[in-house]
């Protein structure tokens, strides 16, 4: 449990602390300056000595001089030791990208989102975040390419008999641009798309890979999907069979 003082940040912690410290250094004087004239009050004449007056507000210029030094300094380096606010996080580390996480046939579909991400790393993207999950939105990859575009990838890890529909195509083109402000849209499957689907990705955008074009692009025989083109398909499309939904 944090005291509201450890919640704020730190320049206003500092700058509280100096405020006290002053008002306790004007505090000290102030005792200070009222036991001297209590003195001089109380003290006779000085008889040919030194004068009191004198000698008094030079009593209690030194000793207002090193409280107030003694009372700030330790607020000055609390200021200087605190971290600076606005700090940024570092990014999150890149996979890996050896052979084994480029193995889409070994993995199910929790682990085909890594794959994908590998390949997002392996091909010069900057930042990639795996983020599939519950509450999604139809991102399961976010990554960010060396030229500084934002691509959006979702993943189908489908038997290959199992083709991806119109209404998987909907989905993610509800939230792909919409949501997560994609500069490039992707939607990747290890099966195929069906001509309803491929129309509904051509139309909207959305740079499709089947799983064809997936093995070409893990063997290098295909640009990735961000240099294939926006709104056409990457390279081996499936083959739009007419009527399938």
């Amino acid at each position: 449990m944090t005291t509201p003082e450890e919640d704020a940040p730190a320049s206003v912690r500092g700058s509280g602390s100096l405020g006290r410290d002053a008002l306790l250094a004007l505090g000290l004087l102030g005792i200070a300056v009222t036991g001297v004239a209590a003195f001089l009050k109380a003290a006779p004449g000085s008889g040919g000595g030194l004068p009191l007056a004198p000698v008094a507000i030079l009593i209690v210029l030194v000793a207002g001089s090193l409280m107030a030094r003694w009372s700030l300094a330790p607020g000055r380096r609390r200021v200087r030791s605190a971290r600076p606010s606005g700090c940024a996080e570092p990014p999150p580390d890149l996979p890996g990208v050896g052979s084994e996480a480029l193995d889409h046939a070994a993995v199910d579909a929790d682990g085909s989102e890594h794959t994908v991400a590998a390949l997002c790393a392996r091909d010069g993207c900057t930042v990639v975040e795996v983020v599939g999950g519950a509450g999604d939105l139809g991102a399961d990859v976010l990554a960010t390419t060396a030229d500084g575009r934002r691509v959006v990838l979702q993943c189908k890890h489908y038997a290959e008999d199992n083709r991806v529909g119109s209404q998987d195509l909907q989905r993610f083109g509800g939230t792909c641009f919409a949501v997560h402000e994609a500069d490039v849209a992707v939607i990747v499957t290890t099966s195929s798309f069906t001509a309803p689907a491929a129309e509904y990705a051509d139309a909207c955008g959305i740079v499709r890979v089947d799983g064809e074009g997936l093995t070409a692009w893990t063997e290098l025989r295909a640009p990735a999907p961000w240099d294939s083109g926006s709104g056409n398909p990457a390279p081996s499309p499936s083959t739009p069979v007419r009527g399938a939904s």
